[in-house]
């Protein structure tokens, strides 16, 4: 009878463990990330997700859309609607200039652009190198951010990138009905 009443409080504690809203999040894992660069911060994203790297042109503008999204271009046949990342996370200004690029990303089975400042590089994060993202009031809702990858002496703030443009506040990727 012991036994089964410490499986019961074994039960309930990792229920309540899984309900918590931080549960929600990804536990950070290792991997290889494309790190780039959003005013004076580095962010990472699984390299897995990104499709290509291009330089950034001016898109076509969509009427009445979210001041982060800049409109869309016609990628090789593709409409591709264009965010800009930098907007979108609450950066002060977001000038383009020649180092301004777009990631293009395939997010659930649709192709999406992101507006970065510049791309940096792509990383191999171990396991132990990224730490559990602090819970903070944030530009960004830190249920995107996956974790703070650390290298030498750089610190990145690792988002998923998925989880951020499928969003409902986004309203580019729309679930099957």
């Amino acid at each position: 009878m012991d036994m089964i009443a410490e499986a019961t409080h074994v039960a309930a504690h990792e229920a309540a463990r899984l309900a918590a809203p931080h549960a929600l999040r990804a536990t950070p894992v290792g991997g290889e990330y494309l790190t780039f660069r959003i005013g004076a911060e580095e962010y990472g994203i699984d390299i897995l997700k990104v499709q290509e790297i291009r330089s950034y042109e001016a898109p076509t503008r969509i009427a009445n859309a979210a001041a982060f999204i800049k409109g869309v271009v016609n990628l090789r046949g593709v409409i591709v609607p264009i965010v800009d990342l930098r907007i979108k996370l609450g950066c002060e200004s977001a000038e383009y200039n020649a180092f301004t690029v777009v990631i293009v990303l395939n997010v659930k089975g649709r192709v999406v652009g992101a507006v970065v400042d510049s791309v940096s590089d792509v990383l191999e994060l171990a396991g132990d190198a990224i730490k559990p993202a602090p819970e903070l009031a944030s530009a960004i809702d830190s249920n995107y951010i996956t974790g703070i990858g650390s290298a030498a002496e750089r610190m990145l703030i690792l988002i998923d990138i998925e989880a951020l443009m499928a969003s409902p506040e986004m309203g580019l990727v729309y679930a099957a009905g």
